[in-house]
């Protein structure tokens, strides 16, 4: 008689383990209907742990709706950039599980930059074995977090095609200023590098995240980056906001979003209706944000 296997831990340990956490969103995603996305590879890709991480989070489930609006809205400026705009390179940050270059229909002339550290990279290459991408997609194992090693995954990408686009999606909030400060005049200094794909969060949105998650989110991978400034922040490093997505509106518009929310959207703007304000703070809330490079 076999030993009974060890039952998967359920809490995240790291902030390699939310990539888990999402990719189950987009699995389950998937399996509806009506999904706004396919994502074959997600539930192979969130694995057991991804599962159990969001079986037991806190909320888990009910808060499906902002990932599946991120992956959405990220997908389409990202065909956008490339059908319309010219974008021949994509270099995708900290991209984690992320399956877009499978899923997504792509041009095969289109090189596409896979970065993450190598650990987590090697478990995405596994479980996508055998499995052919629809563009020419290249391995980067790196740690963003070391200077010298984001500097030569950025020589790397100005080698590349251009124009470029970077998306760093779920990255920033993980980050000190400082670190996305650094990122930012990094990616600026990069010729053949146009835009810039992110999603933002909001002080307000910190705080309530951290009330939603607490303990089994804030101690193994806290919530850090969320400007007083919004994208102004960027501004010095060389980056301006040319599109703003609120991920409220858009989860009205993709219909993918929290239970009663047309009510709170009428409860906003009666309670922001004397106040500009605060309406501007509600808006802007949390967002995906392309921006381009000044320089």
């Amino acid at each position: 008689m076999s030993a009974p296997s060890k039952p998967v831990q359920s809490h995240i340990r790291n902030v390699s383990d939310t990539a888990h956490w999402v990719a189950m969103y987009r699995a389950m995603e998937t399996d509806r209907r009506d999904a706004l996305f396919r994502d074959p590879y997600a539930r192979r890709l969130a694995g057991p742990r991804g599962e159990a991480i969001v079986q037991t989070m806190p909320r888990g489930r009910a808060m499906a709706w902002a990932m599946i609006v991120r992956t959405a809205v990220m997908d389409e400026i990202i065909l956008r950039a490339v059908n319309r705009d010219g974008v021949r390179t994509v270099a995708n940050l900290a991209a984690g599980l992320d399956a877009r270059p499978w899923r997504l229909d792509l041009p095969m002339k289109l090189t596409w930059l896979d970065v993450d550290l190598p650990d987590i990279q090697q478990y995405k290459r596994d479980a996508l074995q055998g499995e052919k991408p629809q563009c020419q997609l290249e391995w980067v194992p790196a740690d963003l977090a070391d200077a010298d090693a984001r500097r030569a995954v950025l020589a790397k990408l100005a080698s590349s095609p251009g124009p470029a686009l970077v998306v760093t999606e779920g990255l920033l909030i993980y980050l000190e200023r400082e670190q996305v400060m650094a990122l930012a005049t990094d990616l600026a200094a990069t010729p053949n590098l146009r835009w810039w794909l992110i999603d933002i969060a909001s002080p307000g949105l910190l705080k309530m995240m951290g009330r939603t998650w607490g303990k089994g989110v804030s101690q193994s991978a806290p919530f850090k980056f969320a400007p007083e400034e919004d994208t102004a922040f960027f501004e010095p490093a060389g980056w301006k906001e040319v599109e703003y997505r609120s991920m409220f509106h858009e989860s009205l518009r993709l219909k993918r979003t929290m239970r009663f929310a047309r009510f709170w959207s009428v409860v906003g703007r009666i309670m922001t209706v004397f106040n500009p304000r605060k309406r501007e703070e509600f808006k802007r809330f949390s967002g995906i944000v392309l921006m381009e490079r000044r320089r």
